[in-house]
């Protein structure tokens, strides 16, 4: 159970909305915020500590964000960062998607604890986990107490995960619906939520493919256990399916979106459905053009980090490539006929909402996280305007500073659910909560991220260890085996 106090951040520049309720933040300065709890007890120039016990904190040269919301990110990928720098989605699958083959439980749980922790050291704090690593009940008891564990807001999304049997020769597990997965699924939505309420659980699905009526049944046992976020990668023909089958409805999230078409769109809105962009991976892996501006999918967009093998977990940095690729599409269109742009089209305001209280909508949390605002949760970041990078620029507009000028480094500290999981420019430490993995030890309760570090570099290891033993790293036979799985058309392939 975490301690919970009150704290009062005093003196700060805070990013509130400009009316209740609304999109359009504005800087509040010279403002205090109290937490009491895990909420935000009051907003206002000037605030008393309630109590003596009260923390109070002096934020001058301080501005206050609220939390970033990420509603896409395969988190177990942490081993992996780096392999990915020159691939498409093609050359991806092996050696990111499908080299869950090579990781055992305690791999998961460092893998999934520093995607965690390098979100929350961003400024991230509620993250939708597309958790695609279902081998065993173990493997999803390691990624969801590692979660728990990180102090993240997170909407764990079970997934049935499409297992490799050999690599040589290649052939995928045969049973693709154990008899355990929807009974350790029942189990876990009966115990949770977890972490007062942080960790929830949700689902995500890909496996379109199966028959009508096992599609049919897999989404009303998900929705019967009373799961609120079911989250699946788009793909053009999905929206009609989904409807056709009578399943589509508001819990829908879908990644990617592209290229979004008008009917499809106007499915999803009617039924309160949303998206997630992550412009990183969409950009370079051939996916198209990034949704989030798109006129027809604008209001239901929001972000989200994707593979943070291939990119930083940092949502800001989607806010910033998101944003800059939409100007640049924007200007190409009006460079091709004959015209020049005399004024940018899209907003820092606009991608800023995208990564807070746009998330939110997507996830159906906007009344409790997504914005500072009197009686919601209190997620929320804490920036050194006096930074080399922020210097400057929060003085003249607190919201490009940190969209087009800010790094993790200039977070001064990061709070979830009322407690601290940055403070002081660093990540607290880690209380590790085994709950769901009782024959996981370590020799430490409380990690420091030096100690994760030492486990994730072992890790690492071993995984491409087991790599090499069962012939996953032979690249040019797995890159084979995905186009063929995918049904591509190899004389529409570009080298």
């Amino acid at each position: 159970m975490p301690s919970y106090k009150s704290i009062l951040l005093k003196n700060a520049t805070l990013l509130v909305p400009e009316v209740p309720g609304d999109d359009h933040v504005i800087p509040l300065k010279n403002h205090s915020l109290l937490i009491e709890g895990s909420r935000i007890a009051r907003i206002a120039p000037g605030i008393d500590p309630p109590s003596e016990s009260t923390e109070v904190i002096d934020c001058s040269a301080k501005v206050i964000s609220p939390g970033f919301v990420d509603t896409h990110h395969h988190v177990w990928q942490t081993q992996l960062k780096g392999r990915h720098a020159d691939h498409s989605l093609l050359e991806y699958m092996v050696p990111g998607n499908m080299a869950s083959h090579s990781y055992k439980p305690e791999d998961v749980f460092w893998g999934q604890l520093g995607g965690c922790l390098e979100a929350l050291e961003a400024g991230t704090t509620t993250i939708v986990d597309h958790a695609h690593i279902s081998y065993t009940p173990e493997h999803n008891n390691a990624a969801l107490s590692a979660t728990i564990s990180s102090g993240i807001r997170s909407i764990f999304c079970y997934c049935p995960t499409g297992r490799v049997k050999t690599w040589k020769p290649f052939e995928m597990e045969e049973e693709f619906l154990p008899a355990w997965l929807f009974e350790q699924l029942t189990l876990l939505c009966k115990a949770g939520p977890f972490a007062d309420g942080r960790v929830t659980m949700g689902f995500a699905f890909d496996s379109f493919y199966l028959p009508k009526d096992v599609v049919v049944n897999i989404f009303n046992q998900a929705r019967g256990l009373g799961i609120k976020t079911i989250t699946s990668h788009y793909v053009p023909s999905l929206l009609h399916l989904l409807e056709s089958y009578g399943l589509l409805d508001k819990d829908i999230l879908l990644s990617h979106a592209t290229p979004l078409n008008d009917s499809d769109a106007e499915k999803l809105q009617s039924v309160g459905g949303s998206i997630s962009s992550t412009p990183d991976t969409e950009l370079q892996m051939g996916h198209g053009w990034p949704v989030c501006f798109q006129k027809n999918a604008r209001s239901i967009s929001s972000l989200g980090i994707d593979c943070h093998s291939n990119n930083t977990g940092n949502i800001v940095a989607q806010m910033k490539v998101g944003l800059q690729a939409e100007r640049a599409r924007r200007n190409d269109r009006i460079h091709e006929a004959g015209k020049i742009p005399a004024k940018v089209q899209v907003s820092t305001q606009d991608v800023f909402q995208l990564g807070t209280i746009g998330g939110a909508r997507a996830i159906k949390m906007s009344d409790q996280i997504g914005s500072l605002e009197e009686g919601k949760i209190a997620d929320l970041v804490i920036w050194d305007t006096l930074s080399p990078a922020m210097i400057c620029a929060a003085e003249k507009d607190p919201i490009a500073a940190i969209i087009l000028h800010s790094a993790p480094s200039d977070i001064e500290a990061v709070i979830v659910d009322g407690q601290f999981r940055k403070r002081n420019g660093k990540l607290v430490a880690t209380k590790l909560d085994l709950g769901l993995k009782p024959n996981m030890t370590h020799e430490k309760s409380e990690l420091q991220w030096r100690d994760v570090s030492t486990e994730l570099l072992k890790s690492r290891q071993s995984i491409l260890d087991r790599k090499k033993a069962s012939g996953a790293d032979d690249r040019e036979a797995g890159f084979e085996n995905i186009v063929r799985i995918f049904g591509t058309d190899k004389d529409k392939l570009v080298y």
